[in-house]
C-alpha cells in the first residue's frame, strides 16, 4: 500500500482503517492515499481542490460530516454527523457520455463488498444503495472532460452509519443492532469496504468490460418487478439498457391505437421512491 496522507484524523483511526484494508484487499488496483477530516463542506469539492494542488488518482477524502453535501442533479445531500462521506479520485480516460458506467461500477462494487460481509444490500437505479427497499446511501459522480474524454472523475459516496435517517432510510447500525457478531464492527471497516468496493467495481469495468459489469449490476437491481406510472400508463421495471437507461415494460391495452410495449427512461426523469419502515 502506498504511503498514506492523513489530515486531522478525528473520528477515524488510521491504524484500524489500514488494517481493515489489508485484511480485505486481494490485489492492488488503485494506489490509495487519504485525507481524513471530521467535518467538511463537501468531500467531492475538497477533492477537486486537492486535484488542483497535485493530488493523484487513488486519493480519497473521508469525513464523518458534511455541511454542504451535494446529491444528484444539484440536490442537497443531508450529511449529518455519524455518517460516512467519502470521495475518491479516478483518471478513467473514458468517453464523456459513459460516465454512468463509473456510477454503476461503484454501486455494484460497494454492494458486492457489503453483501460479502452479510449485509443484503441492493441497488436502486441508478445510484442509490438500499436495504429492504430503504435508502442506505447514494453516489455522486462528477467528471472533468477534455476533448470528449473524462480525464478525471470524483466518485462521492455517502453511507448511513449511525447518523439519523428519515422513515424511508436505514443506517448500518440500525440494521445490524440484533446481529452478534456485527458484520461491520466499526466505521473504519465500513470505510474500507467502500474503498474496496469502488476498487473492485472499477477493476471489473476496465478489465472485464461493461457488459459483465452491467450483468452484475442487474443481479443486484432492487427495482426489477416494481410497478411504476409513466405518463398515466402503468409499467413494470424489467432492467437497465447498455447505455444506463431504465427499461420499463408497459401494460398494453386494446383501446390504444399505438402500443409501445417497452420504453427506456433517462436518469432523473422519474423518481422510483422508497419504502417506509414498518411497525
Amino acid at each position: 500500500m502506498n504511503k498514506q496522507i492523513w489530515v486531522n484524523p478525528v473520528g477515524l483511526n488510521q491504524q484500524q482503517l489500514e488494517a481493515a484494508l489489508r485484511a480485505g484487499r486481494k490485489n492492488t488496483y488503485l494506489p490509495f492515499c487519504f485525507s481524513l477530516v471530521e467535518s467538511v463542506a463537501s468531500t467531492n469539492q475538497t477533492l477537486w481542490k486537492l486535484l488542483d494542488e497535485g493530488a493523484q488518482p487513488g486519493c480519497a477524502v473521508i469525513a464523518t460530516q458534511q455541511t454542504a453535501g451535494r446529491g444528484q442533479w444539484g440536490r442537497q445531500w443531508a450529511s449529518a454527523p455519524g455518517g460516512l462521506y467519502l470521495s475518491l479520485l479516478l483518471a478513467p480516460n473514458l468517453e464523456a457520455d459513459k460516465s454512468y458506467q463509473l456510477t454503476f461500477a461503484t454501486a455494484w462494487g460497494i454492494s458486492y463488498q457489503l453483501r460479502e460481509s452479510g449485509i443484503n444490500v441492493g441497488i436502486k437505479w441508478p445510484n442509490d444503495l438500499v436495504i429492504n427497499q430503504r435508502k442506505l446511501g447514494g453516489i455522486l459522480t462528477e467528471t472533468k472532460v477534455n476533448q470528449g474524454l473524462i480525464t478525471h472523475s470524483v466518485v462521492g459516496v455517502g453511507i448511513n452509519w449511525t447518523n439519523p435517517v428519515p422513515e424511508t432510510g436505514i443506517n448500518v447500525e440500525m440494521w445490524q443492532a440484533a446481529k452478534d457478531p456485527k458484520p461491520i464492527s466499526s466505521l473504519e471497516m465500513l470505510a474500507a469496504k467502500v474503498l474496496l468496493g469502488i476498487e473492485c467495481g472499477i477493476q471489473c469495468l476496465f478489465e472485464e468490460g461493461v457488459n459483465i459489469l452491467l450483468a452484475r449490476y442487474l443481479e443486484l437491481l432492487a427495482n426489477v418487478g416494481d410497478h411504476i406510472c409513466v405518463n398515466d400508463l402503468t409499467g413494470t421495471v424489467v432492467g437497465v439498457t447498455s447505455t444506463g437507461e431504465l427499461r420499463v415494460r408497459l401494460q398494453t391495452s386494446e383501446s390504444l391505437t399505438v402500443i409501445t410495449p417497452e420504453i427506456c427512461l433517462q436518469p432523473g426523469t422519474i423518481s422510483l421512491g422508497y419504502s417506509k419502515a414498518s411497525g
